[in-house]
């Protein structure tokens, strides 16, 4: 098995990710390739964000949950450092014919990308929450 093959061999199906033939390339490729990549990586993605609170203080903990919300949107967006480790992770799970689609539209599928990150983390906030209960259980 080549390196193509391997990588494809585990990546999750994602059944909901319907591939029609007027999609834009773009769509086709988040549908494709990134929805099954961020499932794949899910708890790296998870345990990477975690680790960015630990660096950043814990102060995402002292937040309300909507502002804890904005906390993983404004970080992903505006720390440049932590935002290329995460897309190293993804791009880093590509195979080399869609590295080639991935380069001739970086941008946009840079930006679709970190939004599905974000979206992701945000969705399991409460993955966070037992991390605070820990720290304020044990006073780590």
């Amino acid at each position: 098995m080549d390196r193509t093959q391997k990588l494809q061999s585990i990546r999750p199906t994602i059944a909901s990710a319907k591939i029609m033939p007027n999609m834009s390339e773009d769509e086709r490729f988040q549908n494709e390739t990134l929805r099954p990549i961020l499932k794949l990586q899910n708890d790296l993605l998870l345990a990477s964000f975690q680790n960015y609170i630990k660096k950043m203080k814990n102060s995402f903990y002292e937040l309300k949950i909507e502002k804890r919300i904005d906390y993983i949107a404004k970080s992903i967006q505006k720390d440049i450092k932590f935002r290329n480790s995460l897309k190293g992770m993804i791009i880093g799970q590509f195979t080399a014919e869609e590295y080639d689609i991935y380069i001739k539209n970086s941008s946009a599928l840079n930006k679709r990308m970190m939004n599905m990150v974000v979206k992701r983390i945000q969705d399991q906030i409460q993955y966070f929450e037992k991390y605070d209960l820990v720290q304020k259980r044990f006073a780590i």
